[in-house]
């Protein structure tokens, strides 16, 4: 049994002070009662979150782990208040085989947060899409990204989106306008998901269309602390794949957050090396595993989102588009999954501090106020003040 005391919680838009009993890595009692427990942490009346969940990260892993792997990349969101990750498939070899899900699947168990595993969509694989087991999604690359899974045939894309209870698209421009035809003339009753919108029109094609109830965006950290202007103060350390928009789009986006047209906000954690990123013919991607709720947070601190907000579009949201069990809210009953944040915290951003392999980060020297202090996974504390324990996490399981 553990204790986490002087909680600070949020139920209903407004804020108790509670205890929290955790047995087995459940929540079993929330109360303001100091219940006997074997440990004892005392969250000192700091807000207590649900652990994240970033449903779109890169880690690397297989074949690219100079850049990222399971442990490095799990150990930088434990320590951004993530507990739990999904995975995308443009590996190498890229997750589109039962074989390569498979062999996947035992590389993620080193990771120390929980873990899930996103399907890739090849031009010839829609007998494996069928076969796939404990999924988060099928993804679907429609524009050029890191590794060659981009497919062009609109009635395959149509027969995706029927294999698939719910399909993560990476679409850029007139592409997102295109996808959403796509799906619906498919007649489908699945779901879409579009990652990392980045613009006014990319988010109006997605949510103003006769399907809107089976579609969800997400925008991703980047595009809504960063524009076009950042590119020419970091160059090639800016860009990534839909690259940096306008400050028009990027009004817009958080206009999405405030209106609800915006689900989620996921990292889109892409790491390179320093030394990759300095070479003429650059990859695109950044990093943002450790930086998404620090970068949240100063924002609450300037009261440009709200805590609620946050919990939403970074938990709860996710939880329910996935359909991950037992996972993104703070109720008894529901896995120990928590984020201790203390909102006065104030530090700046360092490379020489991250935990991700590559090192470093576009917000180099930026100071944020609000900091994760200790990340709880499954009952056991993961990340606490600066140091990491090596906690076996577990792969998730869907309510599908």
């Amino acid at each position: 049994m553990i204790l986490i005391k002087n909680c600070r919680i949020i139920v209903n838009e407004k804020v108790f002070l509670k205890n929290i009993l955790v047995k087995n890595g459940k929540i079993v009692k929330i109360s303001n009662k100091e219940a006997f427990a074997d440990k004892i942490i005392d969250a000192k009346n700091n807000f207590v979150l649900p652990g994240l969940i970033d449903c779109h990260v890169h880690f690397r892993e297989p074949g690219l782990t100079h850049k990222e792997d399971f442990l490095t990349g799990s150990m930088a969101a434990a320590k951004g208040g993530i507990t739990t990750i999904l995975d995308m498939p443009n590996t190498t070899p890229p997750t589109t085989t039962i074989g390569a899900l498979e062999e996947k699947r035992k590389i993620a168990a080193k990771s120390v947060v929980n873990y899930g595993l996103v399907f890739g969509a090849a031009n010839d694989n829609l007998a494996e899409i069928k076969k796939a087991k404990n999924i988060a999604a099928v993804k679907l690359y429609m524009d050029y990204t890191t590794g060659d899974l981009k497919v062009d045939d609109f009635e395959y894309i149509a027969d995706v989106f029927k294999a698939s209870k719910l399909t993560v698209i990476h679409a850029e421009g007139e592409n997102v306008k295109n996808a959403v035809e796509a799906f619906s003339k498919s007649k489908t009753k699945n779901r879409i998901h579009f990652a990392h919108i980045s613009s006014e029109k990319e988010l109006d094609y997605a949510k103003n269309s006769k399907v809107r109830k089976q579609v969800t965006a997400e925008v991703a950290p980047h595009h809504l602390f960063m524009n076009e202007n950042d590119l020419q103060r970091l160059g090639a350390f800016a860009e990534m794949k839909p690259r940096l928009k306008t400050e028009n789009d990027q009004k817009a986006l958080w206009e999405g957050i405030k209106n609800g047209s915006v689900d989620t906000i996921g990292s889109d954690h892409a790491p390179h090396l320093i030394e990759e990123k300095e070479q003429g013919n650059y990859p695109f991607g950044v990093p943002g595993v450790e930086t998404m709720l620090p970068l949240l947070l100063d924002a609450f601190n300037n009261n440009k989102i709200t805590l609620r907000e946050i919990m939403k579009l970074c938990c709860e949201n996710p939880a329910k588009i996935f359909k991950i069990k037992n996972k993104g809210f703070l109720k008894e009953g529901f896995d120990a999954d928590l984020a201790i944040v203390d909102l006065d915290k104030r530090q700046a951003v360092r490379n020489d501090d991250l935990l991700t392999k590559c090192k470093w980060s576009p917000y180099e020297g930026k100071i944020l106020k609000g900091w994760p202090v200790t990340t709880i996974v499954n009952g056991n504390v993961v990340y606490d003040n600066g140091g990491v324990v090596d906690v076996k996490a577990r792969e998730v399981q869907y309510a599908r």
